[in-house]
């Protein structure tokens, strides 16, 4: 038997690495079983998981599991009978949130060692890449990226074979291939979550990417706030190098190809192409005019494809299984699977993959088991900064390029944030406008000022000082800054602004003319009221209040004086009698 232990991330943070250590020091030196780890499966609602394995058999998987734990696991596992550990099995209807995907991405997170290539092997890792080398003209690789109907991940959709294409047919013999692993969109971990737990079927697809355009090295520019993903990376790139898969004369083809990561710094910019390749270029990370196209001009000004990690994590496997295998799943303009982080106010939260036209009602209630604390849901907000929030009478919406753009949102990397009935939608588009405003280089007039103009207004609205004429005013901005913006960031920016204007202009207007947030969250707009036909005098409320705003005898009702009150809430919460009200 195998006991295996996820430490991707998540788990770590949750105490996978304290798990480990107890079932190291419970193992005895005359055990059969082994002790191992894991990436990430993607349920990081249930981290820590421990798998228990017979051969290539899952024999259980225990969640939520303790360093408590590892002397009775072990004894268990020792003893052959896991009947003693039962309590800590994972429950049936939390096993459907994998048991309802369709894993090609992921297909390996969660099951293979991260930190050995034999393990990747024995999942047919590097058998797309012998197939290419010793079989596969440059052309034809690419013909079969082109049925398989694979579009980039990272957010613009744009098709992979076309982008391979012409950085092939771009004039030269020094051409770069760049892995965009740059991501930053808040509530998304899908690429960390493949590096960390699968790095090799990143350099396999990179490889096969590389031979097709005819580069001679591939680069990854990853997040720095990555470093676990930096660690397992780097010592996969060891590997690969020491078995032959990377370097000169590749499986003795004559194909020859370096590899390489660079840590970017954590601007959010460089997640455009353009500024990632100055930011690689060791200059500071601003977008550049396009045309020229990374295409025909990128990194050094030499022909370069960048595509980000989900892209070439699905190569491998269309090349293994034939692109039409992976064009038989999704819709018509959106072909194969996605996949998504499933974060918020959701109660089973994680790595979501699925085909392509499926529903954001399937995904947040079938996948993720609707909202947490029966809450009613209010929107899931689609592609993070860049994208928009969709609201609960548009959640059977199927999840393509077109059907989302259609909303206002967009697929993005495939951040999903649900948000529930107590989520203020204005504090929301400001959330959004901070990071954007915060993350734009400053390079061009109608971003470095424009979002700062709207925070502005955001700010007022959420604080009590809206004025007539602001949800106008935030909607002119916004057509200016679409417009004018050079790039991505700046383009994409008012989408949060324009989408809840769109669908939540009652909230912008409570907030401005009656002064009220009708989702209770912003917190210059509360009240704190104490009925005086339900207050018992106890004075607690009274005796916890951090400025002595409260006043009153004992066993007789109290008050609340509003203009010392600082609204921190704490009168709410201990209130035993439900005397408190927040208005």
């Amino acid at each position: 038997m195998r006991i295996v232990v996820g430490e991707g991330s998540c788990g770590i943070a949750a105490g996978a690495g304290k798990v480990y250590d107890a079932l190291q020091t419970a193992m005895n030196p005359s055990d059969s079983f082994e002790l191992g780890i894991t990436g990430c499966i993607g349920m990081c609602f249930l981290e820590p998981i421990v798998d228990i394995y017979e051969g290539g058999d899952l024999l259980a998987r225990l969640v939520h599991v303790e360093a408590k734990d590892g002397a009775r696991i072990a004894e268990a596992v020792r003893g052959g009978d896991l009947s003693s550990i039962e309590d800590l099995k994972i429950q049936e209807e939390d096993a459907g949130f994998l048991n309802k995907q369709t894993r090609i991405a992921l297909r390996n997170c969660g099951i293979i060692d991260p930190t050995d290539l034999n393990s990747y092997k024995a999942r047919d890792g590097y058998k797309a890449l012998e197939k290419v080398l010793k079989t596969m003209t440059p052309e034809e690789v690419i013909e079969e990226i082109k049925t398989s109907g694979l579009a980039g991940r990272g957010g613009a959709g744009f098709p992979t074979w076309f982008k391979w294409n012409a950085a092939r047919g771009s004039a030269g013999e020094e051409k770069y291939l760049i892995c965009n692993a740059d991501e930053g969109d808040p509530g998304a971990f899908m690429d960390r979550a493949v590096i960390e737990s699968d790095p090799h079927n990143l350099i396999e697809g990179m490889l096969i990417a590389a031979y097709a355009i005819g580069a001679k090295e591939a680069i990854v520019y990853v997040r720095a706030e990555y470093p676990l993903a930096i660690i397992r990376l780097e010592e996969a790139i060891r590997q690969a190098t020491e078995a032959g898969l990377i370097g000169e004369n590749i499986l003795g083809t004559g194909f020859s190809c370096k590899f390489r990561y660079m840590a970017g710094a954590g601007a959010f910019v460089c997640g455009e192409e353009t500024a990632l390749i100055e930011s690689l270029e060791g200059k500071r990370g601003m977008p550049r005019l396009k045309p020229p196209f990374p295409a025909a001009a990128g990194y050094k000004l030499k022909p370069s494809n960048i595509n980000n990690v989900e892209t070439f994590a699905n190569v491998a496997w269309i090349i293994n299984n034939g692109g039409e295998a992976f064009a038989a799943m999704g819709t018509e303009g959106s072909k194969g699977t996605k996949v998504f982080a499933l974060t918020g106010k959701v109660k089973r939260g994680g790595l979501v993959e699925i085909p392509m036209g499926q529903t954001l009602r399937h995904v947040i209630f079938d996948i993720g088991g609707g909202i947490r604390n029966e809450k009613k849901i209010k929107a899931v907000q689609m592609g993070g900064p860049s994208g928009g929030c969709i609201p609960e009478n548009l959640l059977d919406t199927v999840i393509d390029y077109k059907a989302l753009s259609a909303t206002g949102a967009i697929m993005g990397s495939g951040g999903m944030v649900v948000m529930d009935e107590n989520t203020c939608m204005v504090g929301m588009a400001r959330f959004f406008l901070d990071f954007t405003s915060k993350e734009s280089c400053g390079k061009c007039v109608h971003c470095r000022i424009g979002t700062k103009r709207m925070l502005e207004i955001l700010t007022r609205i959420v604080s009590g000082k809206g004025e007539e004429g602001d949800i106008e005013l935030l909607e002119e901005l916004c057509n200016a800054i679409k417009d004018g913006a050079l790039c991505g960031l700046g383009q994409t920016a008012p989408n949060p602004v324009l989408t809840t204007i769109r669908y939540f202009r009652d909230e912008y207007e409570a907030h401005i003319k009656e002064k009220k947030c009708p989702a209770k969250e912003c917190v210059e707009l509360l009240s704190y009221k104490i009925d005086p036909d339900t207050c018992k005098g106890c004075t607690l409320c009274a005796r916890k209040c951090p400025v002595q705003a409260i006043s009153g005898e004992v066993k007789n009702p109290h008050a609340i004086d509003q203009d010392i009150c600082i609204k921190c809430g704490q009168c709410y919460t201990l209130c035993k009698f439900g005397a408190i009200s927040v208005e």
